[in-house]
């Protein structure tokens, strides 16, 4: 019997039992990790420079700003002496008139009456000191009211120039009255029309109400009021 000759033994391994999980076994037996595609370089470039930018501080809220007496005292004088022209007030006592001067030049005028005599309109250099639209008039001796209206002494408009505390008496063509504590002499309309033009009133200076409507919207307070004789 013949004998066959001796073939070298040889272990083949199929090649799908070598994953394991993504490993593959190297020859040595150890486990060799598949390692992911490596995508080709990409080129080179230096970094950019970002610029700073601080971050965003709460801002503080504004303090309200104090002013000096001093500066106070300033603001205050450049308020009253800023607005309009200037004007001033000359009334001729013995002409019944009242004139508006506006920067050295007549602007309006208008007739009115003054005070009787031994009552007169005080004469000098006064201010407006009173402004009052509609006002409510108070008899100097008994103390009633007269409120606004067309029966109202004052008419519907009042603009005080002159005040007297020293009280005064005196007849008014019709009886004697005594008036005590102050007294106020100023410009004001009147229902009584016809007396407008005459020296009929107690002290103050009557005019037609539509003239003392105009007068009140050309002065403001302190507006410089003259009578002359």
């Amino acid at each position: 019997m013949t004998q066959r000759p001796a073939v070298p033994f040889r272990f083949t391994i199929p090649l799908a039992t070598l994953l394991l999980g993504g490993s593959l076994l190297s020859p040595a037996g150890a486990l060799a990790e598949v390692q992911p595609q490596v995508s080709a370089p990409r080129p080179w470039h230096p970094p950019i420079e970002l610029p700073h930018t601080p971050a965003l501080q709460p801002q503080p809220h504004p303090q309200p700003q104090t002013q000096t007496p001093a500066q106070a005292n300033s603001s205050a004088t450049l308020a009253i002496a800023s607005p309009g022209p200037e004007r001033s007030l000359v009334l001729h006592r013995s002409k019944r008139q009242v004139v508006v001067i506006e920067d050295g030049r007549e602007l309006r005028r208008f007739p009115v009456a003054v005070g009787m005599p031994g009552w007169e309109t005080p004469l000098g250099r006064f201010q407006v000191i009173e402004m009052a639209p509609d006002p409510v008039w108070k008899h100097p001796v008994s103390g009633k009211l007269y409120p606004p209206g067309p029966n109202n002494p004052l008419g519907s408009r009042w603009i005080g120039f002159h005040r007297d505390c020293a009280g005064k008496r005196g007849f008014n063509g019709q009886q004697h009255l005594e008036v005590k504590g102050c007294v106020t002499a100023g410009f004001h309309g009147t229902p009584q029309r016809e007396t407008v033009g005459q020296a009929v009133s107690h002290g103050c200076v009557r005019m037609y109400d539509e003239n003392v409507r105009d007068l009140f919207e050309l002065v403001r307070m302190g507006t410089v009021v003259t009578v002359l004789p």
